[in-house]
């Protein structure tokens, strides 16, 4: 695909502003929920080993918070008493005022539910977030200890609410589990291929303030949605400026996608410079951390080179060899996405094709290769590419618009439909781009949507969101056997 201006937006076309990893909401689900339960549990009436109870910083529910000493060790014990056994969701409240990361490791009954689980800078004492993980409860009383893992000790900690029975009817991952490339198909728990479809993120470093707990409720449960790509520039403004702030914001997102029962495909947006081996040094870095912390997640996908440009199909081959280690070396099973040439056309934009990748494969397994295209321009040589490739090739398009390769202008919904009825009956996964309110006509929403809280239904969407989100609200029949 040509060069992609579109990505390099301006202070003047979206927002600038730093948002914490997005607080936690109930999601209401789409699909008949088992029944759940919500139970609040204020910290200063747990066991405090190490930390006072205090009341000097405002915001602070019930009688107060607890703050921790800082050492390694200190820890809050909270008793919870469950109907029965199953999964259930942890919500921890804090407040943590320094700079530095606070984490906590996560126990149920003496044994490990989150290792070093990140309590992320929140900008003040008195500015209050939260964090969830799941796990699992025994039937009758629990004991649920929060230990901090560092000399800081952790933040200050407000309450624990616990939600139970929070696996819901058809949830994308709860149904489909660890996923596992079969062939040239993606396929679920069971063996059976699926087909995904979502949404990606704008550049979070631009757009974090559209990806929030009302827009994630209503990209799982009013639209459908499977998978959440979390598209994360490594230049344009996003990592390499702050590696620290961005890893924790993706942190953020894969929980927010797991607790919504959502694929959670992490992006490492590398377009310019377009050879992904000249930021392999910080990829290696990015993606050791993502898998290590959320290796024992079922939902998470790794997508490691977005649009590799003007670089040779050996060279895409090189990275990608190096890279699979590193993440297989923390998460063994975890599938890994790889782009191909010419901007994700399978080397169409380059004056190449898919013969390139035929002829000279990656030597890995349990990975898939992925395609853009945008409808407006990208047409019969790139439909062609598609088709062919499809059949000897494991395909997942990454990223679609419905309008030229910048992501803006008219809308060519009848070419785009062909491309989605081909995948629909190739059972080869997508996500559209993108989930913002940006000026351009290829992000879903109106301008000014994400500064409020509503995001359901049509009315807030441009006519490209009201036409993906109408072919996401059908999902995959999803087989289990």
């Amino acid at each position: 695909m040509a060069p992609r201006t579109r990505w390099l937006a301006t202070a003047a076309a979206a927002s600038l502003l730093a948002v914490p990893a997005p607080a936690l909401a109930a999601a209401t689900a789409a699909a008949e929920p088992v029944a759940q339960a919500v139970t609040q549990h204020q910290a200063e009436n747990a066991s405090i080993s190490r930390g006072l109870v205090e009341s000097n910083h405002a915001g602070y529910t019930g009688g107060g918070f607890v703050n921790y000493d800082n050492a390694a060790g200190s820890y809050v014990e909270f008793t919870v008493t469950a109907a029965t056994a199953g999964p259930a969701t942890l919500t921890l409240r804090y407040a943590n005022g320094s700079t530095a990361d606070r984490p906590l490791a996560i126990t149920v009954n003496g044994t490990a539910a989150a290792g070093a689980l990140p309590f992320t800078a929140t900008g003040a004492w008195s500015t209050w977030a939260t964090r969830t993980t799941p796990v699992t409860l025994a039937a009758g009383a629990n004991r649920i200890r929060a230990t901090a893992t560092t000399a800081a000790g952790g933040p200050n900690l407000d309450r624990l609410d616990v939600e139970t029975g929070t696996a819901q009817a058809g949830r994308p991952a709860d149904v489909n589990g660890q996923l596992r490339v079969c062939g040239t198909k993606l396929c679920n728990q069971y063996g059976k291929p699926i087909q995904l479809r979502g949404m990606s993120t704008h550049g979070i470093q631009w757009y974090s303030q559209c990806v929030k707990p009302a827009s994630l409720d209503a990209l799982a449960n009013d639209w459908g949605a499977d998978v959440l790509r979390i598209s994360m520039y490594v230049q344009e403004g996003g990592y390499e400026t702050d590696p620290r702030r961005f890893t924790d914001l993706v942190h953020g997102y894969i929980e927010e996608a797991t607790r919504r029962g959502l694929y959670a495909l992490v992006d490492w947006h590398q377009l310019d410079p377009g050879d992904p081996n000249a930021n392999i040094a910080l990829a290696r870095t990015f993606f050791t951390e993502i898998a290590s912390r959320h290796k024992n997640k079922t939902n998470i996908i790794y997508d490691i080179a977005n649009e590799p440009n003007n670089v040779s199909w050996a060279g895409i081959k090189s990275y990608a060899e190096q890279m699979i280690p590193v993440i297989r070396a923390q998460d063994p099973d975890g599938v890994v996405f790889v782009g191909t040439h010419g901007w994700g056309s399978l080397g169409i934009s380059d004056g190449r094709s898919e013969q390139d990748i035929v002829s000279n494969p990656i030597n890995a397994t349990n990975f898939m290769y992925t395609f853009h295209f945008y409808a407006a321009s990208h047409q019969d040589e790139y439909f062609a590419a598609l088709s062919r490739a499809a059949a000897r090739l494991p395909i997942f398009v990454t990223e679609f618009g419905t309008q030229t390769y910048t992501g803006d202008g008219g809308n060519d919904f009848a070419y785009s439909q062909k491309y989605l009825d081909f995948l629909a009956a190739n059972k080869i996964g997508w996500t559209n781009w993108n989930f913002s309110d940006d000026f351009r006509s290829g992000a879903v929403f109106k301008e000014g949507t994400c500064a409020g809280s509503n995001f359901t239904g049509t009315g807030v969407l441009k006519p490209a969101g009201v036409w993906v989100r109408d072919r996401m609200r059908t999902p995959d029949d999803f087989p289990t056997s």
